[in-house]
């Protein structure tokens, strides 16, 4: 789950993160009160779930009060596009109005996990504002990383290391390794995927301060973390997205055109490689799991061809938990509450598989049986 900027300086401020002065506004009047209370000037940032808003219009520097409620009502109400929105966009609600300052140099800061390590990992640079993915890749010399033990967490000998390692003055390096570490606990604490600031920055008045954030918490976590839920914002994400995950759907719209559903993320990532395999693009990732009862294939079936973009679907189900014939029912049944019935595709193995097949021969939907992957890539080219 994202969380908005001035959300995320919210909670790293409670964990002594410093951060600018802000304030939130919905209106023109109230970015202009805002302004007033920073002394007249201000920053005005839209607030969207993307990165890259200066580029796009997002940002702007208010030099009076009367421009930031300009500023304001110019963004609040209309779509931000950017390189991560999409053509789409994304929906500003609200900006943050925030006190202008005297940058001296802007770094980079950010704690996410190592898949291959399996620790949580600093990840830090000098080359702050601009996009780690595109730093790494063109000099990832300027990239260091320090992955931490959590049996012990962040150690004051790492923060000094990368204090460094970032050339950052003598005077800061007991501020900068508190700051990395109070990030740490928030993550650890919030059970983050990532908490990211970009540009973290050195004020004239000798002074770091979080000049962006982003928040990510894991979505499997948020029963524990009640307050931080009710921080969603689902105007921010795709609507199937949202409707799936209420019913307690894995689903990723993607871009293609052949819907898949399966029970297993394993299992849907090798479906949608077959689908690519047969020169055509998936439409989304959909995975009902291991014991969904027919309501919730049925559902999930339903859902994935309310995407428009989808023309054909692929089925792929290994009974197990899940029966063959309970999947079966619930294609079925969606199906036949569908106001459209784009061609199928089902592979079936495991428990119930011929009485799952015989209930989707009985239906009279038209249904392409297979049992293999090569046979469900060459149905679908057909």
């Amino acid at each position: 789950m994202k969380l908005h900027e001035y959300q995320a300086k919210q909670l790293l401020a409670k964990y002594n993160v410093p951060v600018p002065e802000n304030y939130v506004a919905a209106t023109g009047p109230e970015a202009s009160a805002a302004t007033e209370k920073l002394g007249g000037e201000s920053v005005v940032k839209a607030q969207v779930h993307a990165g890259g808003r200066g580029k796009a219009g997002g940002v702007k520097i208010a030099k009076t009060a009367q421009e930031a409620a300009q500023f304001a009502e110019a963004l609040i109400g209309t779509t931000l596009v950017t390189f991560q929105t999409g053509p789409q966009g994304a929906p500003i609600h609200k900006v943050l109005v925030e006190q202008t300052m005297d940058i001296v140099t802007e770094l980079y800061l950010s704690i996410t996990t190592d898949g291959g390590r399996r620790l949580p990992v600093v990840i830090a640079s000098a080359a702050g504002g601009m996009e780690i993915e595109e730093v790494a890749q063109n000099n990832p010399e300027q990239v260091f990383t320090e992955p931490i033990d959590p049996a012990i967490g962040f150690q004051p000998f790492q923060g000094r290391r990368l204090a460094s390692q970032l050339n950052l003055p003598t005077s800061q390096i007991r501020a900068f390794s508190a700051l990395v570490d109070a990030c740490y606990q928030a993550y650890m604490d919030l059970d983050c995927s990532m908490i990211e600031i970009n540009p973290l920055v050195l004020t004239g008045d000798d002074k770091l301060l979080a000049l962006d954030a982003k928040v990510s918490i894991d979505d499997d976590s948020l029963f524990r973390h009640k307050v931080e839920a009710d921080l969603r914002d689902t105007s921010q994400e795709e609507p199937l997205e949202v409707e799936a995950s209420e019913a307690g759907i894995a689903y990723v719209k993607l871009d293609g055109n052949v819907g898949c559903m399966v029970n297993g993320a394993g299992l849907a990532m090798a479906t949608m490689d077959t689908v690519k395999f047969a020169g055509a693009e998936p439409a989304n990732f959909l995975d009902v799991g291991g014991g969904a009862a027919e309501d919730k294939i049925s559902h999930a079936i339903l859902l994935m061809l309310s995407d428009q973009n989808v023309e054909k679907v692929l089925v792929n189900i290994f009974g197990g938990i899940l029966r063959c014939d309970i999947a079966a029912r619930g294609i079925v049944d969606a199906y036949s509450k569908a106001d459209r019935q784009p061609p199928l595709v089902v592979r079936m193995l495991g428990t119930n598989v011929d009485e799952g097949k015989q209930i989707l021969s009985d239906s009279g939907i038209s249904a392409t049986m297979v049992d293999t992957l090569e046979e469900a890539a060459a149905a679908i080219k057909g």
